[in-house]
């Protein structure tokens, strides 16, 4: 399933065409804005990684506001990510200990996400989720041994084709991305995410030709 920021027509149309292949990932600054509809999955960011990368702090109220408004709705969230602190193990862990109790008193399964230098053994036992964040080097290496020690994986930032291939290879549970939707236009976004829907994988030489969108 891959799972986007925002709503639309096209994903609309794909939750009844192509049920289980698309759904939501919504966090504190979305949340409101989008209206929750029942034939869409949806899960629960947190929105530390738009901080991180904004140099903001993270904001504990929205989150915590976020999750009352959830579950005023009938459609409950399939998972909630647990606030986590981008490539930072020990702040991650302690992030978790904090907050793990309030999200689990909500009922929704819980999803940990893995930082740099995470083994399995740093997984918490009530997690039921691996939210595979990290680094963008890390998080493809380290992908196998998630996959390997756990049933149900998310890999986050996945806005290419072919890593969508990789992840579904590997058993990963779902993924999310926010590049879908821009210049959609381009063959290797929406056009070739259709294609995926419909259960085609593109040959190397049509990647080729997606790669290099100059040559005729």
């Amino acid at each position: 399933m891959i799972l986007a920021g925002q709503s639309n027509p096209l994903w609309h149309y794909a939750a009844g065409r192509w049920p289980g292949k698309v759904g939501l990932l919504l966090g504190p600054a979305y949340f409101r804005k989008q209206a929750i509809r029942p034939w869409l999955t949806y899960v629960l960011d947190n929105d530390a990684f738009s901080a991180w990368s904004n140099g903001t702090e993270w904001n504990h109220a929205a989150w915590t506001e976020m999750l009352r408004r959830a579950m005023l709705n009938k459609h409950k969230p399939a998972w909630v990510l647990v606030p986590d602190v981008v490539a930072d193990k020990a702040a991650t862990l302690a992030s978790w200990d904090r907050h793990a109790p309030e999200a689990a008193s909500y009922g929704w399964p819980l999803a940990f996400a893995v930082q740099d230098g995470m083994t399995p053994d740093d997984v918490p036992e009530n997690a039921q989720v691996i939210f595979v964040g990290g680094t963008t080097e890390w998080k493809w290496r380290s992908l196998p041994m998630w996959c390997a020690r756990f049933r149900r994986v998310h890999v986050g930032r996945v806005n290419n084709i072919e890593k969508v291939y990789h992840c579904e290879d590997m058993g990963v549970e779902s993924v999310d991305g926010t590049g879908w939707f821009k210049d959609p236009t381009r063959e290797d976004k929406l056009p070739a995410l259709l294609s995926w829907f419909e259960g085609e994988r593109r040959n190397e030489k049509q990647m080729a030709l997606i790669e290099a969108p100059n040559v005729k």
